[in-house]
């Protein structure tokens, strides 16, 4: 799971509300979300974003990953992880970004209601062997609240960080998604890049967070 405590939250209040209105706004409402790549070299792959009932998480921190979200950390394919969420019965709504280049951003709308105002996102990070980045099941501001949240680069533990290209795919590499090579075997924060194998530190590596998620529930 990615703790609310390991989180840098903001929250601007826009307006008080009296109970009344929180629930009517919370009854049909939607979020705006722009995720922002604060890293200098590194690409995140479409952004996976689901909108959902309390009780969701896609991982938790030192322990395997599951099959869904290895697949997500070492390939980039969301639809094994959003098939995985809507399975569980508490998925509302599900969308998606293209890819979002170092020192951009990309806002996404998602749809929301009194009962499914938890947030879940995924990316992966190139060119890595098996990082991502992710909001797990966090609970969305109040109507016109806006919450600023940080996020680090996590490693799937699912297989070796060797920064082979042959093991890396997507425009910098160009390799295979997946390795047979095991790695950690545990979720954790990534180390980033070394400069072994094919990848250049100084072209590729980074410093936490990589990345800022501005969330914003609109009326």
């Amino acid at each position: 799971m990615l703790r609310k405590s390991f989180y840098t939250l903001g929250f601007v209040v826009a307006a008080t509300l009296s109970q009344d209105a929180l629930a009517d706004a919370r009854a049909n409402s939607h979020y705006e979300v722009t995720i922002t790549n604060l890293s200098h070299g590194t690409l995140f792959t479409p952004a996976l974003l689901v909108s959902h009932a309390k009780g969701i998480n896609i991982f938790t921190e030192g322990e395997p990953a599951s099959a869904e979200l290895k697949q997500l950390a070492e390939g980039g394919a969301t639809q094994p992880l959003q098939d995985a969420i809507y399975a569980t019965g508490k998925a509302y709504d599900a969308v998606s970004s293209g890819p979002i280049l170092p020192g951009k951003s990309v806002t996404l709308q998602v749809q929301a209601n009194r009962g499914a105002h938890y947030l879940t996102l995924a990316s992966m990070l190139l060119p890595t062997n098996d990082g991502f980045i992710a909001l797990d099941g966090v609970e969305g501001p109040e109507a016109g609240d806006t919450a600023v949240i940080y996020l680090p680069a996590y490693d799937a533990g699912s297989e070796v960080n060797d920064e082979l290209c042959s093991h890396i795919p997507g425009p910098h590499c160009g390799g295979e998604g997946y390795s047979n090579t095991e790695g950690e075997g545990f979720v954790h924060i990534h180390s980033g890049i070394h400069g072994q194998g094919d990848l250049s530190a100084s072209d590729y590596d980074w410093n936490n967070p990589v990345a800022k998620v501005t969330i914003t529930r609109m009326r």
